[in-house]
């Protein structure tokens, strides 16, 4: 049905021509290399400095970080739990159902 078109490569002549000899006619003077450059010195950066209030506020931030986290990672771990048991219930509701419909025929 669908075949790739695979590309043909033509027949070979059998005609090898010879490689194109270069007669160098001059001197070429050699080329200096550039001297090196120094880099600059990268700019002065200020210094982080963490004072007590800093401090226990990065504290304070990173804990709140994590409590939410936490409290969605919780809430979608009780969804699926109370999903997963639903479903449980109404395959058992099914089951029966269906074990009582066979009993009556």
């Amino acid at each position: 049905m669908l075949r790739p078109k695979v590309p043909t490569n033509p027949a070979p002549t059998g005609f090898v021509s010879p490689p194109a000899v270069i007669e160098p006619t001059a001197v070429v003077p050699s080329v200096q290399a550039p001297s090196p450059v120094v880099a600059a010195p990268a700019p002065a950066r200020p210094t982080v400095q963490l004072t007590p209030g800093s401090v226990l506020a990065l504290v304070g931030g990173g804990t709140a970080v994590v409590l939410v986290v936490g409290a969605v990672l919780v809430s979608m771990l009780l969804a699926v739990a109370i999903t997963g048991a639903s479903v449980a219930v109404c395959a058992v509701v099914l089951r029966s159902l269906l074990a009582s419909e066979s009993k009556r025929s």
